[in-house]
């Protein structure tokens, strides 16, 4: 986020920028911050806030008492590949914003990230109409329901809206049988993940937003409870 002098970048540039890195790669990863930077307001240029689970539109994601032997990202375990939102009643966010307060010392703790789109395209147009066509429940995960959310909604994976197409995935928590078509096309998914991804590590300050519509995002398991991200959700 600075210039080859050194020099922050102009807020017209930044986000002239970001704008280009989005479209291109479904992702941004911003480096380099300067101290003065605010995060919450450069992602309010991006759309309203979607409050997190616990309502708090900032959310925190660092490791939570009691939360080791759930699935859940506030423990230090490793996520499977998911989109956000896909159990909320309304469209799920369309962008994912975290940036690094207290980076992980140690190995691991990496957000991981690979584009949906070209899993698709691998799937080819039968699958994809499938995936269109079919409507399956959905649940939260089993830690947003230790927390006394215990969320259920019925959505295909994908969803063709006039602002783009939306990808709904989680390896655990939609809700079919073992013989179900789409039982494969989530291991096809995961494995494209496994293949594709690309690995994120921060620094202190470091921002990474991504388009939720688009990318599946992971994270990799570490041991330093003291790694600390702050989280937003922002609708279209």
């Amino acid at each position: 986020m600075r210039d080859f002098n050194g020099d922050p970048l102009s807020p017209e540039l930044l986000h002239r920028t970001f704008s280009e890195l989005m479209a291109d790669h479904g992702y941004v990863y911003m480096c380099n911050v300067p101290e003065e930077f605010d995060p919450v307001a450069f992602c309010r240029k991006l759309g309203g806030f979607v409050p997190n689970y616990s309502g708090a539109v900032v959310g925190d994601v660092r490791p939570e008492p009691g939360m080791d032997d759930v699935y859940h990202a506030g423990n230090t375990r490793s996520l499977t590949p998911h989109t956000e939102g896909y159990d909320f009643a309304i469209t799920p966010p369309r962008y994912i914003a975290l940036w690094c307060v207290t980076p992980c010392h140690g190995a691991g703790g990496e957000t991981t990230l690979a584009d949906a789109h070209r899993w698709l395209e691998q799937l080819g147009e039968e699958r994809r109409e499938f995936l269109r066509g079919r409507t399956y429940e959905w649940k939260t995960t089993e830690g947003i329901q230790r927390l006394g959310l215990d969320l259920h909604t019925k959505h295909p994976v994908l969803e063709e809206t006039d602002r783009g197409t939306i990808v709904r995935f989680s390896c655990n928590n939609l809700i079919r049988d073992d013989d179900d078509p789409v039982a494969e096309l989530q291991l096809r998914g995961r494995e494209f993940f496994d293949a594709n991804h690309v690995a994120i590590e921060y620094d202190r300050g470091d921002m990474l937003v991504w388009d939720n519509w688009r990318m599946l995002h992971s994270r990799n398991a570490f041991t330093d409870t003291g790694r600390h991200l702050r989280r937003i959700q922002i609708a279209a």
